[in-house]
């Protein structure tokens, strides 16, 4: 600690220099926790779906409609403990695509199937009594303003009225809750009013949810679950919900992979710009180097003063990055349209603030290392 203010003194130098690596590596670490951020609302559905549930969809496509009746065999079969139907909606809102998951179910069993959607018990009396009720996550009504007792048109983007109208309207009765990683943005209403007022596709779903026993015992009951419907009109498919979301998430292409590759060019640049700050202070400095080990800092202490300038520039810099980016997205500054769940999670957090201090000692390694060889003879020679 006794030296920090000699490191200081030495970054102000040149504060123009230092306030651009400053920025540079600041803005490497905004991006840093952007994209990982954004990695999270691809992969969350993938992180947090249940090892206890299925998803049954037509064979061909999930896009394909099943028959609504398959619930009652479903439901009868050894090792399931409950079932429910899933209808993708789709709509708009506002005059553009909804980009929250809207679907039509039976609210009440499709809740009891994600435990982790907290309802009050108040709210779900009142979806009972209100056949256009719906219940909503409570980041969508956050980021669109609405309240209990709001009346809400959808656009009929997919499934038109039957009235001939363009738009559908519920009655917001209630919103879901969960804890800070939950999904949080999903709009649910009831199946039997969607059923009885839609102009085409009475008594078809898109999928079922359907939970089981024991998560062991996943792949007989999905082999037992498409046997059953092999030989009928609409085949099905049976998979973990993992597996699902994952293919998803997939269609978008490998977005791990893609961030690891930007993230990776983008530090390795900074590292560069860093480590070349580092060897030109080092280098207008060779006198002064000379002049501390001649007043007996020895080769190790002027090392860890080298190295100590570059990690106090990438940490403060990363850490105020990151610390900017934590209290941005707890706001909901970033709760944009394509990608309603936004999660900075601790372990990005962590992993970005490791990153800080490597850059900083990789970066200082180099010009730390010479400046540690520094002959005193040669350094006033040279000068």
């Amino acid at each position: 600690m006794k030296y920090l203010p000699l490191v200081w003194r030495n970054l102000l130098r040149r504060k123009f220099r230092t306030v651009f690596t400053v920025g540079c590596i600041f803005i490497s670490f905004v991006l840093y926790g952007f994209l990982m951020i954004v990695n999270a609302a691809f992969t969350q559905g993938v992180d947090f779906a249940g090892a206890d549930r299925l998803w049954l969809f037509h064979k061909v496509s999930i896009i394909q409609m099943i028959p609504a009746s398959y619930l009652n065999d479903i439901s009868a079969t050894p090792g399931v403990t409950l079932a429910t139907h899933c209808t993708w909606f789709g709509g708009s809102y506002q005059g553009k695509p909804s980009q929250f998951a809207t679907f039509a179910t039976d609210v009440e069993t499709y809740l009891k199937l994600y435990p982790e959607f907290k309802v009050p018990e108040e709210q779900l009396a009142a979806l009972r009594a209100d056949r256009q009720g719906a219940i909503v996550g409570r980041d969508t009504a956050k980021k669109y303003g609405w309240k209990i007792g709001d009346r809400v048109p959808l656009g009929a983007d997919i499934w038109m009225p039957k009235d001939g109208g363009q738009a559908w309207y519920f009655n917001i009765v209630g919103f879901y809750d969960g804890d800070k990683n939950a999904d949080k943005t999903q709009f649910l209403f009831r199946h039997d009013y969607f059923d009885e007022n839609r102009r085409a596709g009475k008594g078809t779903v898109s999928w079922y949810v359907v939970k089981i026993a024991d998560p062991s015992t996943s792949a007989a009951i999905a082999a037992k679950l498409d046997d059953h419907f092999a030989n009928s009109e609409y085949e099905t498919k049976t998979q973990p919900e993992k597996a699902v979301i994952a293919d998803f998430a997939k269609q978008t292409g490998n977005i791990g992979a893609m961030i690891t590759a930007v993230l990776a060019v983008v530090f390795f640049v900074t590292l560069l710009v860093v480590a070349n700050t580092m060897a030109q202070s080092v280098r207008e400095r060779t006198s002064e180097l000379a002049v501390l080990k001649t007043l007996g800092f020895s080769g190790p202490t002027v090392l860890m003063l080298v190295l100590a300038e570059s990690l106090v520039i990438a940490v403060i810099a990363g850490w105020a990055a990151l610390a900017l980016m934590y209290v941005l997205v707890g706001r909901g500054s970033f709760n944009i349209a394509m990608l309603p769940v936004f999660v900075f999670s601790n372990r990005a957090i962590v992993l970005g603030a490791i990153m800080a201090v490597g850059l900083g000692l990789l970066a200082g390694a180099l010009p730390a290392t010479a400046a540690m060889r520094l002959k005193i003879v040669d350094a006033l020679r040279r000068n």
